[in-house]
């Protein structure tokens, strides 16, 4: 399965589900990853971590550590 983290720089995704433990998952989902719902990778820094992903008209940076709690499908 593909996680938000493995998106490169224009890719288009849909999230399919969310995984962790309770407290980061809430978190995720309040940012509005929510299973559904289309995300769009639009800033790789430096060093590859964090990016920054357009969802819901936000941008939200995220640490490859969290993204890769977000299972996803190439759009």
């Amino acid at each position: 399965m593909l996680t938000l983290n493995n998106l490169k720089m224009g890719d288009k995704a849909l999230i399919e589900r969310v995984r962790g433990e309770d407290e980061i998952k809430r978190r995720l989902l309040d940012l509005g990853f929510i299973p559904g719902s289309m995300v769009k990778c639009v800033l790789i820094s430096p060093f590859k971590n964090p990016k920054a992903y357009l969802i819901n008209q936000n941008t939200i940076a995220l640490r490859n550590s969290d993204a890769s709690l977000l299972e996803v499908e190439l759009c």
